[in-house]
Order: structure tokens, then C-alpha cells, then sequence
């Protein structure tokens, strides 16, 4: 006797057999060297973008498959190209907005790396290269789930589906704004998935309802109008290395939590997570004890963190005996969700300038912003997320604050104020995005890839949404 499969059974089927072929063109994306930081290959972000395009173009489902950039504001320059595909709903069903991004962090010392950054390596339960999950994934779960649905429907459904995987991201997103601007009327969705997130473990999905905003700035500290001999004036000139040592650590108590009034820390509960877990995960040797107070996750999830990522000053291999006459830092503070980023910085240049020691110079440029982001999880979108995630899983989800940013997120709410947004992703803790030896979990992709096509079913046999 033949049983016939329901229509979710049959795209869940289908998302499962085609997982190898969405491995294999991650793979070739890996392959593309596509980092849109100053100083890299442009044409390299240009060939990731048409990389992406074919595949959308493959889907046969898109009405409209195009290549955009769209200005900086405050420059005379153009972002980094993105790909944006459409496809109209029909007979009153909802539309779904897909987010990735192509471009990559760049991959920092190669010696780190155990197999070459651009060449998609599996090891382990693992692909490994720069980009294999952040956010490559995302753009290839999402190409999977489309190429599910329309295996099984082919072009008989009626939701709609619209596709931005943008090019810049890592960079700073700088024209993203521009871009929905611009793009609003081709953008415009009831649901937004951002697949850039991640998940509680390698077999836990997530939904992400939290995200902590930013404030990155580059601070000058200055104390000499030039450099001097250190025998002949240390001792009675403050050099401005040691201006910035003492400055910088008035940031921080004795326990390494923020010490600056005026950040605020979000009042939430959260799950249980130990200090070995937390070892493991950030690889924190024994001997090195964690920072803060309360509940780890609170430390992450809920409260601000400062950390200085970059430093101009005399390299070891140049110092000499010279008392510096300035010093450059850069330093990125990630805000609790709730507060706006802008009233965090002017927290954060209040207590700079009022402890600038000896009268220390401050200059303060490059100043970035980004609000955090609480998800409403009360609408049906969360609810069809959850459903798919239990069923592609196994394993019912669970709700996820980030410690990191994506702040393109409150352009979204801002440009799309009706739209229910999901942040879901591909990642596991292990990930390493970012960092050397970055790699996908692969059960975990293969877990995300049937979610998120159990999600399409769905939203597609949803009437009057």
C-alpha cells in the first residue's frame, strides 16, 4: 500500500535530499575571497554577489533577480553590491523578506588557520573556511528551503518571497539604510527572517529575541606636542601611553564589570549556563577567571560590555626610549537591549572627558552607532517559527538573547514597522565566526535548512495573513 505524504512531509523530503547540493555551492561561495573592508578586492564582492544571483536565478521562482548598491550618505561613494530578488504573493497569502549577507570578515593571520581560509574543508561533522557559516549559510539554507518548496509546488503556491543578501555587512552595512530606502516597495513584507543569528547548541535551535546595540569610536590621546627622550623627561612629562593605561582602566572595576554611569542593564531573566560551559565555548583557560557579576548569561545578554579591539602606539619591534606624545584606541562598547546607543556613547564621552588624567588631549572620531533590539514574540510568524523548528529539530527551541549586534535591525523596524521579524541563524557556539578556523556544524545546518522550508509550507497555507 502507498502512502501519500503530506505536503509538509513532502517538503521536509525534499529539503533533506538536497541538502548535499546546497554544501556544494556553500562550498563554492567559500571559495570567493569576498571581504568588503578598505583595502581588499572589491571585484571579489562583486563576483560573490553573481555567485549568489545564479543561484537565485536557478530557483526558477523569482520574478525579478537584480544586483544593486546604493549610495553612503555623506559620501560620494556606493556601497558594496547586494542581491535582490522578488516574487509577488497571490490569493491574500503573506510575503516572507529572506536576509543574508556574502561578504566576510577578513581571515587576520593565516598562520592561525589549519587548512587555507578560502578553500571549504570538512573535517569532523565540520566545513571549515572563512564565511562557511557567517553568513554563507545563511544565504544557502535560504536558497535551500526556496528550492524544497518549489520541488514539491513547483510554481503552484501563493506566497510571496523576496530575497536581499546584502554585500556589506562585516564592513558596517554603511549604505544599508540607503538601500531599504530606495528598495522599500521591492522589500516590503508581513515576515522578515534574518539568518544571521545563532542557536543554543549544535542540537538546540533558536529563536533570537534580543540583541545588544553598539557604540564603536576611536579615541586620540595626546599629552606632548612631540616625542621626547624618556631618560631626559620621564618622571615630570606624562607620556601618553601611560595617560591612556590609566584613562582606559577608570572603564572598568576591580571585578571587570563596566563602571561607567549612565549604561544601563536590562532587568530579564535568564537560562541556566555554567562557567564550564562558558569555558568551553569562549576557550577560557583554567587559570583565567570570568568578568562581572550575576548570572553569566545576564553578563552577556543584558548588561553592557566595553572592549578596547585596536590600539596605534609604537610596535614592540620599533620601541625605543621616547615618551609617546599621543596614542589611538579603538573601542567598541556593546549596549544593553533598551537603550539607545546614542545615549550610551554620551555616557561613554562624559566619563572619558571628566577623567582625562594630566590634562590629557581627547579627540574623539569614527564614532558608529547601533540600537539593540527586543523581538515581540506574540505573533503567528514566531509561532509557524517554533512549530518548524520543533519539527526539523526535535528538539523544541528555546529563546535566545545575543551579546552581539546587528544593527541594521532597527533600520528594518524603522522602513517596516508592521513587519513581524524573525532572527534565526546557522551557527552553533563553536562557530568561531570571526575568527580563525571558522566552520559550520553540519547537522545544524542541515536542521536549519528543513526549518526554515517547514517554515515556507506554512506561511504558504496561510490564508488572509
Amino acid at each position: 500500500m502507498t502512502v501519500e505524504l503530506s505536503r509538509a512531509d513532502a517538503v521536509r523530503t525534499a529539503a533533506e535530499a538536497g541538502v548535499p547540493a546546497a554544501l556544494a555551492d556553500l562550498g563554492r561561495l567559500v571559495r570567493i575571497p569576498s571581504v568588503a573592508f578598505p583595502g581588499f578586492d572589491h571585484a571579489e564582492v562583486r563576483r560573490s554577489a553573481e555567485a549568489v544571483a545564479a543561484l537565485a536565478e536557478g530557483t526558477g521562482v523569482f520574478d525579478s533577480v537584480v544586483i544593486r548598491d546604493a549610495a553612503v550618505p555623506g559620501t560620494d561613494e556606493r556601497g558594496m553590491p547586494a542581491v535582490l530578488a522578488t516574487r509577488a504573493a497571490r490569493n491574500g497569502r503573506p510575503t516572507i523578506l529572506l536576509y543574508a549577507h556574502h561578504d566576510v570578515q577578513p581571515v587576520g593571520d593565516e598562520a592561525l588557520w589549519d587548512t587555507p581560509p578560502f578553500e571549504p574543508t570538512v573535517r569532523d561533522g565540520r566545513l571549515y573556511g572563512r564565511g562557511a557559516a557567517d553568513d554563507k549559510a545563511g544565504v544557502m539554507a535560504h536558497m535551500g528551503a526556496i528550492r524544497a518548496l518549489t520541488e514539491v509546488l513547483g510554481d503552484d503556491f501563493d506566497l510571496g518571497i523576496n530575497l536581499f543578501i546584502e554585500g556589506e555587512e562585516e564592513a558596517g552595512s554603511r549604505s544599508f539604510a540607503q538601500f531599504l530606502a530606495d528598495n522599500a516597495d521591492a522589500l516590503r513584507a508581513d515576515v522578515i527572517v534574518v539568518a544571521d543569528s545563532g542557536n543554543w547548541d549544535a542540537r538546540t535551535p533558536a529563536v533570537t529575541v534580543s540583541l545588544r546595540g553598539n557604540a564603536r569610536f576611536t579615541l586620540r590621546i595626546r599629552t606632548l606636542e612631540h616625542a621626547s627622550h624618556s631618560g631626559m623627561f620621564g618622571g615630570a612629562v606624562p607620556d601618553a601611553m601611560m595617560a591612556a593605561v590609566k584613562l582606559l582602566g577608570t572603564m572598568w572595576d576591580d571585578d571587570g564589570a563596566v563602571a561607567v554611569d549612565g549604561l544601563l542593564v536590562r532587568d530579564a531573566d535568564t537560562p541556566p549556563y555554567s562557567e564550564e560551559t562558558l569555558r568551553d565555548e569562549a576557550g577560557l583557560p583554567a587559570g583565567v577567571s570570568p568578568i562581572g557579576r550575576d548570572s553569566i548569561l545576564s553578563r552577556i545578554w543584558n548588561k553592557p560590555s566595553i572592549t578596547v579591539t585596536g590600539i596605534d602606539a609604537p610596535s614592540v619591534r620599533n620601541a625605543s626610549n621616547t615618551l609617546s606624545p599621543e596614542v589611538s584606541v579603538v573601542i567598541s562598547a556593546r549596549i544593553a537591549p533598551g537603550q539607545s546607543a546614542h545615549d550610551a556613547y554620551a555616557a561613554l564621552e562624559a566619563h572619558l572627558r571628566a577623567r582625562a588624567p594630566f590634562g590629557a588631549e581627547l579627540e574623539f572620531t569614527d564614532v558608529d552607532f547601533g540600537d539593540g533590539f527586543l523581538v515581540d514574540t506574540s505573533g503567528w510568524a514566531v509561532a509557524d517559527a517554533r512549530a518548524a523548528m520543533d519539527a526539523a529539530y526535535g528538539v523544541a527551541p528555546v529563546d535566545l538573547g545575543v551579546g552581539g549586534s546587528i544593527p541594521f535591525v532597527s533600520d528594518l523596524v524603522r522602513e517596516f514597522p508592521q513587519a513581524q521579524i524573525l532572527i534565526t541563524g546557522v551557527e552553533d557556539p563553536h562557530a568561531r565566526a570571526h575568527s580563525p578556523n571558522e566552520s559550520l556544524h553540519l547537522d545544524t545546518f542541515r536542521h536549519a535548512l528543513v526549518a526554515e522550508a517547514l517554515l515556507l509550507e506554512r506561511l504558504d497555507a496561510r490564508a488572509g495573513a
